[in-house]
């Protein structure tokens, strides 16, 4: 579709090493005239649902600052836009929970907060995992909780699970395991 919004200015308001805010000038898809600010993310969201072959899976707990409230969520975190988002998904496994997957299969891409920033999202499901030493960020302070995966999509089905990637993850890998469209090892594993 034609873009029904036009341009007229572009005004960089603040930037850090993760994000950048930029004004825009704008008409709007009525021809007046307006303002328009976006969020320009500096990286690519990665979200990962490990599998243990029991068909368990691994939520991390922690703070988020800017809800000033806990939540617990998939392994998640960002990925710089020019590296391959599977080798980002794999370091931030290994970071927030020490495993190691051999098996990868990405399944879900979405827009975070598409009426304000150009955020991009990209869920993987891992399997055949490996335990290993988690190396959190500095600014992470994690708890790690294994669970069946039905209990983590009930979790989310509950509102327990708030967090925009793990919820539509969850939501979106118990619809394929119900169809029968995963991979046929992971089906097993998770139809056990």
């Amino acid at each position: 579709m034609k873009n029904p919004w036009t341009t007229l200015t572009t005004k960089p308001q603040y930037q850090n090493p993760w994000i950048q805010v930029v004004e825009h000038d704008v008409l709007r898809p009525n021809g007046k005239p307006g303002i328009y600010g976006v969020v320009r993310f500096k990286n690519l969201a990665i979200g990962v649902i490990p599998i243990h072959a029991d068909g368990t899976t691994v939520l991390v707990g922690q703070y988020r600052y800017p809800l000033e409230a806990y939540s617990w969520e998939i392994p998640e975190g960002g990925g710089l836009l020019a590296v391959d988002p599977l080798d980002s998904a794999k370091r931030e496994l290994v970071e927030e929970t020490g495993l190691s997957a051999g098996r990868w299969h990405p399944f879900l891409e979405l827009h975070l907060s598409n009426s304000v920033s150009d955020e991009r999202a990209i869920n993987y499901l891992a399997w055949d995992l490996t335990e290993g030493v988690a190396r959190p960020d500095d600014t992470e302070q994690l708890q790690i909780r294994r669970v069946p995966f039905a209990e983590a999509v009930r979790m989310a089905m509950a509102g327990e699970i708030t967090d925009a990637m793990a919820v539509a993850g969850l939501i979106k890998a118990q619809l394929l395991l119900d169809r029968g469209e995963l991979p046929e090892d992971l089906l097993k594993i998770l139809r056990k």
